[in-house]
């Protein structure tokens, strides 16, 4: 997309609103106010409509950068977007507010086709160095996407060689699993539709477990706490009964398991510091 310049000194109330900078570009969090979406759906809303989303390309349609205003300090992230894919977002709104944006980023896109037809108005020699310079552009960033690829396939090997490790015995193994699955949760590549993330990274696991080995763990759980009461056991050592020390108490099902956190650590992309 060709730049757009925008006089932020004087902007209408829209564009106050919508936070646009001076290449006419909103952030995902402005754009997502504006609308009057549901505050709670914010984090899917950007997973589907942005991160996710195989018709758009970051570094061309967005640019995901950290703000730290928010919640004592801690990292958060945001996504400047594109007037032009903006307008793709706004389009699936049915609300007023959604129609606002539509006609507004509508116009801008205007503006930059008017651009494209001035450069036709250059000079001979002019329109050759535009040329020559938006060649050397595009070549630049291809060599920076070139970049991070591989910045990225060498994250992607550290991550599959550091989730090999920490498993020497049964009480190394239990760490390294719950050291997983809070790195699991934490992820932005991990999404969850209710309730506590840690829980929920968890009782995926779980899920993914109960699939691959055909067992019933909650049946599995039911029986190794009455298998203790029998025994006399402590109600404290009963309460210490949970789903993951019946898996690692069970060969089989330990082995799958590992395989599991294994498989989630790196389709998740989650590194070990």
């Amino acid at each position: 997309m060709n730049e757009i310049t925008i006089n932020t000194s004087n902007q209408t109330p829209i564009e106050i609103a919508l936070g646009i900078d001076e290449e006419g570009m909103t952030t995902a969090r402005k754009l997502y106010a504006f609308l009057e979406l549901d505050s709670s759906n914010y984090s899917r809303w950007c997973k589907s409509n942005i991160t996710g989303n195989e018709f758009a390309e970051e570094n061309v349609d967005y640019w995901a950068f950290v703000i730290n205003d928010e919640w004592g300090g801690q990292a958060t992230k945001d996504y400047k977007i594109t007037a032009h894919f903006a307008k793709k977002l706004s389009v699936k709104g049915n609300s007023e507010k959604a129609e606002e944006a539509r006609e507004y980023f509508t116009r801008l896109e205007e503006k930059v086709k008017q651009q494209v037809i001035d450069y036709s108005k250059l000079s001979p020699e002019l329109q050759m160095f535009n040329q020559i310079f938006q060649q050397v552009a595009k070549t630049e960033l291809e060599q920076k996407k070139l970049a991070e690829r591989a910045d990225q396939q060498e994250k992607n090997m550290k991550t599959i060689i550091d989730t090999f490790k920490g498993m020497d015995s049964d009480v190394g193994t239990e760490k390294w699993v719950n050291r997983c699955i809070s790195k699991i949760a934490e992820s932005d590549n991990f999404s969850y539709s209710f309730g506590n993330k840690y829980a929920a990274a968890r009782n995926e696991s779980y899920r993914r477990l109960t699939d691959r080995a055909g067992c019933r763990l909650d049946q599995k759980l039911r029986n190794a706490i009455s298998r203790a009461e029998e025994r006399g056991c402590t109600k404290e050592l009963i309460n210490q009964i949970n789903k993951l020390s019946v898996i690692m108490q069970d060969k089989r099902l330990k082995e799958i398991y590992i395989g599991v956190i294994k498989e989630m650590m790196i389709a998740y992309r989650v590194e070990i510091a």
